[in-house]
């Protein structure tokens, strides 16, 4: 009762669309989108659109395929690149989200780890070596970008 059931059908072929394409550069690349999730949202008019980022570590979870097999049958956690690491880390530092609680401080070398992950999964999906920009402007090209972005 959320949505029309013409509206359901159009978001069912998106899904499938995003997600067999997802899959198919996951496993070009030598891995397993394991699940994610796609936001869509409504224009003016009522075009269903895409509206956030999609198969990326915060919207989704990868397996690597080598070795897969061997770790589901020995019943062993699969080697994965996602933000699960970082909830997994939260919660053994006493942080779940609920109220009341601290967001436990992250030291220098495990925010570093978290950046190398990321990378390994950005240069895993792309198949490109990554380049660390310089933020030294950040806020500049944040502003450019999206003024690039609304003027186009």
């Amino acid at each position: 009762g959320i949505v029309s059931e013409e509206d359901y059908e159009v978001l069912e072929n998106y899904t499938k669309v995003l997600y067999n394409k997802g899959t198919q550069i996951a496993a070009d690349r030598g891995l397993i989108l394991v699940d994610t999730k796609y936001e869509f949202g409504k224009t003016k008019d009522g075009k269903i659109v895409l509206i956030d980022e999609i198969n990326t570590p915060d919207s989704s979870r990868y397996f690597y395929k080598e070795g897969y097999e061997e770790r589901q049958e020995r019943g062993e956690s699969q080697k994965q690149l996602s933000k699960e690491f970082v909830r997994q880390w939260l919660i053994a530092n006493g942080f779940q989200g609920k109220e009341g609680q601290q967001i436990p401080e992250m030291t220098e070398e495990y925010v570093e780890s978290v950046s190398e992950r990321y990378i390994e999964l950005y240069e895993n999906i792309l198949g490109e070596q990554f380049f660390k920009a310089d933020i030294s402007n950040i806020h500049e090209r944040i502003e450019k970008n999206v003024l690039d972005f609304l003027n186009k």
